[in-house]
């Protein structure tokens, strides 16, 4: 599969940070009370990626390691600052429904993998085409959350009234609790339909290293508990 492509397909399916790698939660469960606000959280997110990415691969010769993580901020900060701009200009109500998770984007910790684990460590194109498949895997985990949760909360999609007028809107659904409720329903019918294909012969591609799951149990970086502990008794 050519390099490019793979990129986008890791990040829409592969290694979903939504669905599959369970990043950038903060966001993921307060804004999505609405369609609109998660599209509009994602793109946003999306373009900080594709941007960060590429200037960071651009640097990655000579940002000194002793210092990457502080350049990796700064850059990324440079780029939300110019999106919340645009957003507060152009799409004030937007803006508005965001609030202060659009600076926060700064620390989500997404871009920040990405920067670490990819830019700062391949060339540019690869490195855009992984923020870009990234994002749109970030932005469709978040819009099928906010369509659940604006159908059955608000009876609309996008604005729009879906439901009947005497249908009653359940909203716990665009509260907190209904946002843990629709994740949790979205990642479990996704596991669900993975199981399925994987028994019926399919090929399921499952995430590696860091993907499967917490440090504690992982020992292909070398950050996990396993790792951590032999490293210790070779260096007494």
């Amino acid at each position: 599969m050519n390099n490019c492509t793979e990129r986008l397909y890791n990040g829409l399916v592969k290694e979903n940070p939504t669905f599959v790698m369970m990043l950038g939660m903060c966001p993921t469960l307060a804004v999505t009370t609405s369609a609109v606000n998660g599209i509009g959280m994602g793109l946003s997110t999306t373009v900080v990626l594709v941007l960060s990415n590429m200037l960071i691969s651009m640097l990655r010769k000579i940002i000194p390691d002793s210092v990457r993580m502080p350049a990796f901020i700064v850059v990324v900060a440079s780029f939300v600052t110019i999106v919340q701009f645009l957003l507060e200009g152009f799409v004030p109500s937007l803006y508005s429904a965001l609030g202060l998770y659009i600076p926060l984007i700064v620390v989500n910790c997404i871009i920040l993998g990405r920067a670490e684990s990819y830019a700062s460590k391949n060339p540019v194109l690869p490195s855009i085409f992984d923020g870009l498949g990234m994002g749109l895997g970030f932005t469709f985990g978040l819009t099928c959350i906010g369509i659940v949760r604006e159908i059955i909360g608000a009876g609309t999609i996008f604005g729009f009234q879906l439901m009947p007028e005497s249908y009653e809107p359940v909203t716990i659904f665009i509260m907190a609790p209904g946002a843990f409720i629709v994740l949790a329903f979205l990642v479990a019918s996704r596991n669900k339909i993975m199981n399925h294909l994987e028994k019926k012969g399919k090929k399921v591609t499952r995430p590696q290293g860091c993907a499967e799951g917490g440090c504690a149990s992982c020992g292909g970086c070398g950050q996990g508990a396993g790792q951590t502990e032999k490293k210790e008794e070779g260096a007494l």
